[in-house]
């Protein structure tokens, strides 16, 4: 049984700070992918709306509801329970855009289901976290109410996605035959600049995960897996076409950790077992999302999906 008071001791070395840092970064990535849309994905998207509204159905109502469902079988320590319940009540974070397009998804649908989930994100997520948080015995003690700042989300929002996304649409129609060249390079640069943020995620944190990996790894490999999972079945079950399904299945699975982390450290005081959960959720989902992403990139070319 994990010690959860010697859980709670841990210091993780990610604060705000470092998070606003690395989404303005992510937000420059997310100008490349966007080098690869135009203007009539999206109104294809609202033309027909059923993807995103599986999308968000995914992410905001079965994806809780199976994390509620697998600490109660589980029954891990209060903090890593809720550690895990936190993390699926947050959106799917602009890292998953990039991941849908190595995987040759639908990108435009990964983008607009961000960009809403986010949004929905300022009513549901505190809405999720606190239902099930409360439902669940033994963190019910531990809960305080999560109230998300609209104001600083939609600065988040327009940063991360509206400005890049406008700029990157505006480049292509301005310089249609140079970004073809652009946009290649600009994406190969985005892997290696995610491969960096691996590299650097794991050697700033790596006294800590070497003491408590062991512990908690097993908890975030088994979340993240049935979170895909949970997508694909969504996806599945709302009879959506393959480049859909290998979007559902990123999105649902890469959440938005990093939100979660701040909401960890601004309401429960950087709780330890809380923030390994979230932290070891945001180094894992990059390795996992790159790996799934490769791996459905080949299965879309070697026409085996």
């Amino acid at each position: 049984m994990i010690e959860a008071p010697y859980l709670d001791q841990a210091h993780i070395q990610f604060d705000e700070h470092s998070l606003w840092v690395m989404n303005m970064a992510l937000g420059l990535v997310m100008f490349g992918i966007s080098l690869n849309l135009t203007i009539g994905d999206f109104k294809q998207l609202w033309r027909a709306p059923k993807p995103v509204l599986a999308g968000l159905v995914s992410q905001f109502v079965a994806l809780p509801l199976v994390t509620f469902l697998l600490v109660s079988w589980l029954s891990p320590p209060a903090g890593v329970g809720l550690g895990m319940i936190m993390v699926a009540a947050c959106p799917g974070g602009n890292v998953s855009n990039f991941m849908t397009q190595l995987a040759k998804g639908n990108t435009a649908l990964s983008i607009s289901l961000t960009a809403v989930a986010t949004a929905v994100a300022v009513v549901m997520t505190p809405l999720n976290f606190t239902l099930y948080a409360s439902l669940w015995t033994p963190g019910s003690g531990l809960i305080q109410e999560v109230t998300v700042d609209v104001w600083s989300m939609a600065i988040l929002v327009g940063l991360l996605l509206g400005l890049p996304l406008i700029l990157g649409l505006w480049v292509r129609h301005r310089y249609p035959i140079q970004v073809k060249k652009w946009a290649v390079w600009i994406n190969r640069g985005a892997l290696l600049f995610f491969l960096f943020l691996i590299i650097a995620a794991v050697s700033q944190n790596l006294t800590q995960i070497e003491a408590y990996a062991g512990l908690l790894f097993g908890y975030v490999f088994l979340h993240q897996g049935i979170a895909m999972a949970v997508g694909y079945g969504i996806s599945r079950m709302m009879r959506l076409g393959i480049d859909n399904q290998k979007t559902l299945v990123i999105e649902t699975g890469i959440q938005n950790s990093g939100l979660g982390l701040m909401l960890i450290f601004t309401f429960f005081e950087g709780r330890g077992s809380m923030a390994l959960i979230a932290a070891f959720w945001g180094i894992w989902h990059l390795i996992s999302g790159l790996v799934v992403g490769l791996i459905l990139r080949y299965l879309h070319n070697g026409n085996r999906v």
